[in-house]
């Protein structure tokens, strides 16, 4: 008579969604997982963005290029404006455009979000601290007024003629200056698109719009107002003026003959855009909060 060995307990089964799970590798850090979703959302807007291209430009660059075809074309052959005037003007209209759009880009969709829908749930929901949505919002907004500002360029170039001057020696400056100001505007932008309501939309471009353009040295250099010295004071609260001079300097060669000494320096246009974004960056992530947490 022969004996069988007992046999060996079957293995316990793992549950498949134990199993299935396991297999998938899981981000250790909170970080990880809130970076990827940061650079989803980043990557859906810059989506969006690419697919309405066209619109987006001439949106965005129908105001400058009429503002370049009459104030840099038409008044210096009709004699109205000195030589040179196009090469101050330029970088004012740089300046301008990569502001604005930036402004736009992200106070123009929070206050739709933000208004009665509620849009900005979906958002929300989203595996991301809420400071990190109004982060986003701010290098979304920034990257639209660097590709407006660097629109202006070729633009420029074709309706200026032999009135386009750029310097070449100070690139690095250029864009670096470019960048800040992309940055200035978006973080503007996002404190003012928490504050306004859906209902006083118009009321933000009239009463905001209008000042800041006007006083930001947009078309006339800032050294030339020592005539208008209470004016002259009055710019240096608007970071628009700092965005001007610091693209004056590092694009303007020379108006004419003579180089222009009496801008304002690259520290002074470097502290106004940095005190301007780390302001209104800091107080619209504290309002943007105070409005999405109830």
């Amino acid at each position: 008579m022969t004996s069988r060995a007992p046999s060996a307990p079957p293995a316990p089964v793992q549950p498949l969604i134990e199993r299935d799970v396991a297999l998938v590798p899981r981000p250790t850090r909170r970080s990880v997982v809130a970076g990827t979703a940061f650079l989803a959302i980043l990557r859906r807007d810059l989506l969006v963005t690419r697919r309405e291209f066209g619109t987006f430009l001439v949106q965005m660059l129908i105001q400058p290029l009429f503002f370049l075809f009459i104030f840099g074309k038409v008044l210096p052959q009709i004699g109205f404006t000195q030589p040179g005037y196009a090469a101050v003007l330029l970088p004012g209209i740089v300046a301008m455009t990569i502001v604005t759009t930036a402004i736009q880009g992200v106070a123009l969709p929070l206050v739709i979000d933000l208004g009665f829908a509620r849009e900005i749930e979906d958002r929300l929901l989203a595996p991301l601290p809420i400071q990190g949505v109004a982060v986003e919002k701010v290098l979304f907004a920034a990257v639209r007024g660097l590709i407006a500002g660097a629109a202006i360029f070729p633009l420029a170039w074709l309706i200026l003629g032999d009135n386009y001057a750029v310097r070449s020696d100070r690139i690095p400056a250029l864009i670096g200056v470019m960048i800040l100001t992309a940055f200035a505007g978006a973080a503007f932008g996002l404190t003012l698109g928490t504050i306004v309501s859906p209902q006083q939309i118009g009321l933000m471009f009239s009463m905001i719009f209008a000042p800041l353009l006007f006083t930001g040295c947009t078309y006339y250099p800032w050294g030339h107002l020592d005539s208008i010295r209470w004016f002259q004071i009055v710019t240096l609260f608007n970071p628009m003026t700092y965005a001007s001079e610091g693209l004056r300097r590092a694009m303007i060669p020379i108006v004419p003959g003579q180089p222009i000494d009496d801008m304002l320096p690259y520290t002074w246009v470097v502290a106004g855009l940095g005190v301007t974004i780390v302001v209104f960056t800091v107080w619209g992530i504290r309002l943007f909060k105070h409005r999405v947490v109830s």
